[in-house]
């Protein structure tokens, strides 16, 4: 329905614009490429989408979603850099930057929900699986938390360009490729684990987890560590010793990137805390953990350039 709708505006605009002029070419429905051309503010983008040969795709038929950095974006991403240029960056590289800009199917603002969705970029973790975007409407557009985190925000009164060939919503950052780190901090339901793994008395897990990996994270949510904190009183997790949360939380990382088509019915898991954990699939995928305790999967293949996160309702305990 929303394609029809979005297809219909186009339709609408290009006829008033052919009753105004048969003979004007400028009048028809522009591509995405020729938008991005036409914008002095995206010359530095358009520039890279030459160096990387995707200006033909995004002037071809299609329906995509494509978050375009602005100028003054790209110089300071730039800055942050050994490259000088866009032309410096090898085209390997800026080819996956730009893919990770770009949705496979047209959203306006109105119909994109807050959760994750697929790029079209590959980090070095899998050759399958591509990245994740995690979008959230809470205020304004936020892309993977922002400009902090290596994201950015769409910025609102120059969001919802509409081409023949898809949407494109102005940002205000260059979208980094995140690694697990930079998902778990963008997604609000982690807050409690990203705590944890900041917490007082533990190893730099924000750095050694920002490494090359890859890495496979099993990451319980908020509610989950809610449920743990009541399981353990009196003392709650407050009284768990630094030592002990350390363990815990290594429990729920695994070497490699692990898909969800991975996974078997009792496929026994080892960790990098040591100990193991055991796969079910058998009424839903679950883990049963070291205490015999049972977590669901209820998410899976949130995909990062150094691994992969699947999400738990339930915190394992080796």
């Amino acid at each position: 329905m929303k394609n029809l709708i979005k297809s219909l505006m186009i339709f609408a605009i290009a006829i008033s614009m052919t009753s105004c002029s048969d003979d004007d070419n400028n009048n028809q429905p522009q591509t995405i490429a020729q938008i991005a051309s036409s914008n002095a503010n995206l010359s530095i983008l358009v520039q890279a989408l030459q160096r990387a040969n995707l200006v033909d795709t995004f002037n071809s038929a299609g329906d995509f979603t494509v978050f375009a950095p602005t100028d003054a974006a790209f110089t300071a991403f730039l800055a942050t850099t050994p490259y000088a240029t866009v032309n410096d960056v090898p085209v390997p590289i800026l080819t996956e930057i730009l893919k990770n800009h770009v949705l496979a199917e047209g959203f306006t603002s109105s119909e994109l929900m807050t959760g994750y969705y697929k790029t079209l970029a590959k980090g070095t973790a899998s050759s399958t699986n591509t990245l994740s975007m995690y979008i959230d409407l809470t205020s304004g557009v936020k892309i993977n938390g922002g400009a902090s985190n290596g994201g950015a925000n769409v910025v609102l009164t120059s969001a919802n360009i509409l081409a023949s060939n898809g949407v494109i919503h102005v940002v205000d950052n260059v979208i980094g490729l995140p690694t697990v780190v930079n998902h778990a901090i963008a997604n609000p339901n982690f807050t409690s684990l990203v705590g944890a793994l900041t917490g007082a008395g533990q190893p730099d897990f924000p750095t050694i987890l920002s490494g090359t990996g890859p890495f496979t994270v099993f990451a319980p949510t908020n509610a989950a560590f809610t449920s743990l904190d009541a399981e353990l009183q009196p003392g709650g997790i407050a009284g768990v010793p630094a030592a002990t949360l350390t363990t815990v939380l290594q429990y729920h990382v695994v070497s490699g990137n692990v898909l969800s088509s991975s996974l078997t019915d009792n496929m026994v898991v080892t960790p990098l805390a040591g100990g193991d954990f055991t796969i079910g699939l058998t009424g839903g995928a679950k883990i049963t953990d070291g205490n015999n305790r049972v977590s669901n999967i209820i998410a899976t293949d949130v995909q990062a350039s150094n691994g992969v996160i699947h999400v738990l309702d339930k915190v394992l305990l080796p």
